[in-house]
């Protein structure tokens, strides 16, 4: 017999290559730079969004997924609200790291580098998500429309029938033109960062280039200097993410839209 040639392990999104070895020094400042601070809001919205109680609750044997958690503010949410086990998912090392060490008393929170088309299927048992969160425009950082398709699917087999599925992601199918084209995201005295989005022809209407452009000073009096760097990332149509909710399963129950870059947010619960 021919022996069989083991499938390929997918291949690490561009997105993930850009955060984590040139946003993730970053990342937290751009956010706002107080961990804690982002945490207590965010646990604000996750009550608003009905993910978890207003008053924390402990809860034994619930669990949470955070997909692309990042430096983790939304994992410390989950797990301050009174969650018994937060997996807190992405493929940055760097921001993983940051949040175990910001977690280092939170022993609920567990960072897990793994690629996030796989892993649901690969920690999580079928039915048994109180929640699985995917915020930050993390969507749209997947290789393909096809890659989030398969997400979608994989968390709505992940949820428990009365479990809370939060998306957040921008629209980009209409291109910015101009000066809109440049967005300013956090200034401060030593820092400045902008981006710039660019709609090549080469991918039609399927990504958008983003460039990141990062200018630093070592001293207040010091020079400053540019860091620059691009990756691609996925123009996804509103109307289509929810067909794809749909298809999965996943019935929608509220949608918000508008705040920083026009992120749409998506609550879905499994549908019946």
């Amino acid at each position: 017999m021919t022996p069989t040639t083991p499938a390929a392990a997918p291949v690490p999104p561009a997105a993930a290559d850009h955060y984590d070895g040139f946003l993730a020094e970053h990342y937290t400042w751009m956010l706002g730079g107080d961990l804690r601070a982002l945490a207590a809001a965010q646990r604000a919205h996750l009550s608003d969004w009905g993910v978890v109680p207003v008053v924390p609750v402990p809860s034994a044997g619930s669990l949470a997924v955070d997909l692309g958690c990042g430096p983790g503010h939304t994992s410390l949410a989950l797990a301050e609200s009174g969650v018994d086990l937060v997996l807190a998912v992405d493929l940055s090392q760097s921001l993983l790291d940051e949040l175990s060490a910001q977690a280092a008393d939170v022993p609920a929170v567990r960072p897990v580098r793994s690629d996030l088309r796989t892993a649901l299927r690969d920690l999580v048992r079928p039915g048994s998500a109180d929640a699985v969160v995917c915020l930050g425009d993390t969507l749209t950082h997947l290789p393909t429309r096809g890659d989030v398709a398969a997400l979608l699917n994989d968390i709505a087999a992940a949820l428990a029938p009365d479990g809370t599925a939060v998306l957040s992601y921008r629209d980009l199918t209409v291109p910015l033109t101009g000066t809109d084209r440049f967005l300013p995201v956090r200034s401060a005295e030593d820092r400045i960062m902008t981006c710039f989005l660019e709609y090549p022809d080469d991918y039609d209407d399927y990504t958008v280039v983003v460039h990141d452009l990062i200018h630093t000073r070592s001293a207040p009096e010091g020079a400053w200097t540019l860091h620059a760097r691009s990756y691609r990332k996925l123009r996804l149509a509103h109307a289509w993410v929810l067909e794809q909710c749909r298809t999965a399963g996943l019935r929608v129950v509220r949608e918000e839209s508008g705040g920083a870059g026009g992120m749409r947010t998506v609550i879905l619960r499994r549908a019946a």
